[in-house]
Parts: C-alpha cells; structure tokens; sequence
C-alpha cells in the first residue's frame, strides 16, 4: 500500500502567528479537541480544513529561524496578491521559464503559487502547472 500524508509539520519561531497566517491564506481553521480546554500556547497548533479538504498542518515552535532553503514547501493555487497583502514577500515573479509566483511566509518559508486555470477542487487537484 502506498504511503499517505497524514499530517504537515511547519517549524516556526512564533508558531501561533504563523498558525493563524495560513489559515488566513488556505481558508483553514485551528484544531481544538471538543471537550477539552485549550491548550498552552507552547504547545504546538493544529490547523485543518474547516471540511477535511486537507492535511492538518502542524506548527511547531522551535527557538530559531532555519537556514537556507526550505526542502519541503506549500504550493498552492491563489491569487498572489491577496497573499502579499496578507503580509506574504514575493521572492520571484513568474516568467517564460516559471509560470508560478514564489513566496514567502512571514517567517521567511517559501512556497509557490499558481494561478488558476479553471475550477480546482479544495483537496487532490489535478496538478496541472
């Protein structure tokens, strides 16, 4: 049997901020366990899809800013400019070669997107770039 992602971890130095971020940008919600209280704010966020049209992605603090280039990055299909006005950096404009937006989160984790083509479904698009 082929192997599923299950979950994404994000390492953030303020994970809260950036937890609420992306939900902000994907349309997702936090992740709180019915019936319980909530839980410290060391601990780390669960953000989700408010259908489970996604993965939970997990952010989780870490005491500093990683190095160097992100091996593992969000690719999602948007409207670039309302995630700059977000608070999203633009790192690289499409071109002839490219035809995605790179950017970056408020902490600096690049991820690229795409725009459009016709309707994509929330989760499991066609991949089409």
């Amino acid at each position: 049997m082929p192997a599923r992602i299950k979950d994404l971890v994000v390492d953030a130095v303020d994970h809260q901020t950036l937890a609420d971020w992306w939900c902000t940008a994907l349309g997702y919600e936090r992740r709180r366990p019915l019936g319980y209280p909530p839980p410290p704010p060391e601990w780390p966020v669960a953000i989700h899809h408010p259908h489970d049209a996604g993965p939970v992605i997990w952010f989780t603090p870490v005491p500093e800013v990683e190095g160097g280039r992100n091996r593992v990055r969000f690719e999602v299909w948007g409207d670039t400019d309302e995630l700059l006005a977000l608070g999203a950096t633009l790192v690289r404009r499409r071109d002839r070669d490219k035809e995605w937006d790179v950017l970056a989160d408020p902490e600096g984790n690049e991820f690229g997107v795409f725009t459009p083509r016709r309707s994509v479904p929330a989760f499991g698009g066609d991949g089409a770039r």
